[in-house]
């Protein structure tokens, strides 16, 4: 044998033995993985990306923030990076439904919920009649908003209303006729000084330096109704048995990551562990919820995953 030869082979053989007893391989035998996102969500990635445990699983993570829930997803169906991790499975679903470039979900995150927020109220209870509410002009958030506007006993919708592209017109009941203002999603702190409530997902609120769990004058809950709401790490339809992308869910819910989120975001962002299996195969039921928002959160209802799972097949492959 060469003695070229031969230091290929004992390179090769030390590579296989540092990926197998979970040593951080050197950074030139790393994959290189590009995720994009933004903000909250953002700096959970570039935490992942500098840890330890990316380094041992042989990954190389780029985190790119692109601003906006289209082009996020635009850059994952045109290739420019290979994941993005910011959107609920509800949000995924509408997209997958106005546009060509399926994207699918490889697996779960978190469930965070929406709040309304007022500067002029410190009950839901005290909204007075013509009140004025700011929601966010995209069709997963709109519908989430008038979801909780309904959970909250302000107004009712239609028996039919569908949730991915439901609008203000499907109000059926109103009686403290309040005035709906399609707003940016993005402004939704902003105006606050200028409507009377102002319905916030959780990621813009913390930018804006709101705690659903301490600030919103009432919220969502966790529970059966709020499946669509789980936040997922999505990829190009064709590339979800990607290992190395794979490799992205379990970084996100090693004890380190999930230690670094629940100190950072007070526990708004609650744990949602589950294997998302599809091609119409089931999803896995072993879960893991931890949790600062509302105490504990244990298993959901067998319904729940259940009625996950029909949602998930409607993005399965054909």
């Amino acid at each position: 044998m060469s003695i070229k030869s031969f230091a290929k082979k004992v390179t090769l053989t030390t590579l296989a033995a540092l990926s197998l007893f979970g040593a951080a391989l050197p950074a030139s035998a790393a994959t290189k993985v590009t995720v994009s996102s933004i903000g909250s969500d953002y700096d959970v990635w570039k935490f992942i990306a500098e840890s330890e445990e990316a380094k041992k699983a042989g990954l190389e993570i780029e985190v790119k923030e692109i601003d906006g829930g289209l082009p996020l997803n635009k850059s994952v169906a045109d290739g420019i990076v290979d994941a993005n991790a910011f959107q609920s499975l509800g949000y995924l679903d509408a997209f997958n439904k106005e546009s060509d470039n399926a994207l699918v979900p490889i697996g779960t995150t978190y469930i965070e919920p929406m709040g309304i927020y007022s500067k002029k109220y410190k009950k839901i209870e005290e909204v007075k009649e013509g009140a004025v509410v700011a929601l966010a002009d995209n069709p997963a958030n709109t519908t989430r908003a008038l979801r909780l506007l309904e959970s909250a006993g302000l107004i009712k919708l239609k028996p039919d209303f569908d949730d991915g592209v439901g609008t203000p017109d499907d109000v059926i009941e109103n009686p403290k006729k309040l005035e709906f203002k399609l707003i940016d999603d993005t402004t939704a702190v902003r105006v606050l000084d200028d409507v009377d409530l102002s319905i916030i997902g959780n990621t813009i609120a913390l930018e804006g330096g709101l705690n659903v769990l301490k600030d919103a004058i009432y919220k969502e809950e966790i529970n059966d109704s709020t499946k669509s709401r789980i936040n997922v790490i999505a990829v190009k339809k064709g590339r979800e048995k990607d290992e190395n992308l794979l490799k992205l869910v379990e970084l996100y819910h090693t004890p380190k990551v999930q230690e670094f989120i629940k100190e950072k975001f007070e526990g708004t962002k609650v744990e949602v562990k589950k294997t998302l299996k599809m091609s119409g195969r089931k999803l896995n039921n072993e879960s893991s919820h931890r949790s600062g928002y509302a105490g504990r959160v244990g298993a959901f209802p067998p319904t729940f995953w259940g009625q996950a799972a029909s949602l998930l097949n409607r993005l399965r492959l054909a």
